[in-house]
């Protein structure tokens, strides 16, 4: 009898462990069903951009979301748009995707955003974003986007080491700028370092018209694309002494992705490159050190203005009510102060969140945060236009064009490339 009870108890045991283990079992599947798969389109592939994504990625998945990676290397973005472009046609856009300035509005207009206007009125993004960059996230009044950073693009990057060899200064004028360069050169070192992109000319060449026109004159060309300011004598002097940084660069900067460039500058093969702070990102990666390894100074002649990009992330219209719940999970994120200090230490950027403490961060991007309020009150902070912060993608594909012949030509002259310039000023 004792023996028959014993089984007994032994089997109903085992019956709950089983009953137990099946309702664990569909708990565990209720619970996987129900968590938001947010798929992210972006192109941070590189060393700091891709430690950035995961952290964005581990905090979401704290949330109980999944994130569904959607990287996109090359082509400073072009490659990702195409992607995402393909996506939305067929009808099956990602749930956010890594997208700026007048492409905002463009999406927009076709009608595929979805408002979270709700979390950001519940953190008060409008009094914690600079006015110039909440005003770019929203689209008819609405926020469909969150913003993540402040990139300054008018920075030049210089290994301090080369530096001392030729026993010279960061230049701060163009003519300190060539006098350095014809130094390294004669020193056997490559002056600048220069991807053969076509976004990277651009983006040379705009700190370059910034230095020589100064902040006004950028804005009536690059802002308001005025046709007589981007054919000026001004225009053509910028244009002149872009063209003149040629020669100090190497042969083999074909196809070459920036971060190949930064690398040059980071093993001391070159000495300088022009490059938004995204580059301090790879420094950081190599474990180098700003003041010591290397040295972050404005663009020459641009001491007193500021170029902005802003990485950030629009949202799509989704079927799925788990979907949309992780959407605004990862806006929350996006600019929570948490996110906002480990993503832009890691990017090399500053926070787009305005009064955090940057006591973490260091000196390149303490001056930024400076120079940025420095460029507000001066009303010298002005818009990317390389970098898609301003004009239209055609507009800007056109400049592209221009800038990257005019770069690539021996016989082009700097007046036949402005009147160029103020042609494609005018593209559909």
């Amino acid at each position: 009898m004792d023996m028959l009870r014993t089984r007994v108890a032994q089997r109903t045991r085992r019956v709950t462990l089983t009953v137990l283990a099946a309702a664990a079992t569909v708990a565990l599947t209720a619970g996987a069903a129900s968590a938001a798969e947010v798929e992210v389109l972006h192109y941070w592939t590189s060393g700091g951009e891709a430690k950035s994504a995961q952290v964005l990625k581990q905090m979401l998945e704290k949330k109980g979301d999944t994130w569904k990676d959607f990287a996109v290397a090359g082509g400073g973005g072009e490659n990702a748009m195409t992607a995402l472009k393909t996506r939305v046609i067929s009808g099956n856009p990602p749930a956010a995707a890594q997208i700026k300035g007048p492409a905002i509005q463009q999406w927009g207009d076709e009608g595929v955003l979805v408002s979270i206007d709700d979390v950001a009125h519940a953190d008060n993004w409008d009094k914690v974003l600079p006015t110039q960059i909440s005003s770019i996230m929203k689209y008819k009044g609405q926020y469909v986007a969150a913003p993540v950073n402040v990139h300054r693009v008018n920075w030049l990057w210089i290994n301090a080491d080369a530096l001392k060899k030729v026993n010279a200064q960061p230049p701060a004028t163009w003519d300190d700028f060539f006098k350095t360069a014809d130094a390294l050169q004669k020193a056997g070192i490559t002056p600048v370092a220069i991807g053969g992109q076509s976004w990277q000319e651009a983006e040379t060449f705009e700190t370059v018209a910034l230095g020589v026109g100064g902040a006004a004159f950028y804005k009536k060309a690059f802002v308001q694309l005025d046709p007589a300011t981007l054919k000026s004598p001004t225009m053509i002097k910028a244009l002149e002494t872009f063209k003149k940084i040629k020669p100090y660069t190497d042969k083999g900067q074909t196809g070459r992705d920036w971060n190949m460039a930064t690398g040059m500058v980071i093993a001391g093969k070159a000495a300088m490159q022009f490059m938004g702070d995204w580059a301090k990102g790879e420094f950081t990666v190599a474990n180098k050190t700003p003041g010591q390894d290397y040295l972050c100074v404005p663009g020459p002649g641009t001491q007193d203005a500021y170029t902005f990009n802003v990485d950030s992330f629009a949202f799509f219209k989704v079927k799925s009510a788990e979907v949309e719940k992780g959407q605004k999970d990862l806006a929350g994120l996006l600019m929570s102060p948490e996110f906002q200090e480990i993503f832009n230490l890691n990017k090399g950027s500053i926070p787009v969140r305005q009064g955090m403490d940057l006591a973490k961060f260091d000196e390149c991007a303490k001056k930024s945060a400076a120079d940025f309020k420095n460029a507000q009150v001066k009303g010298t902070l002005v818009p990317s236009w390389a970098h898609d912060m301003v004009i239209k993608p055609a507009v800007e594909g056109a400049f592209y064009d221009v800038i990257g012949e005019y770069w690539n030509s021996d016989s082009e002259t700097a007046q036949q490339a402005a009147d160029k310039l103020a042609a494609a000023s005018k593209t559909n």
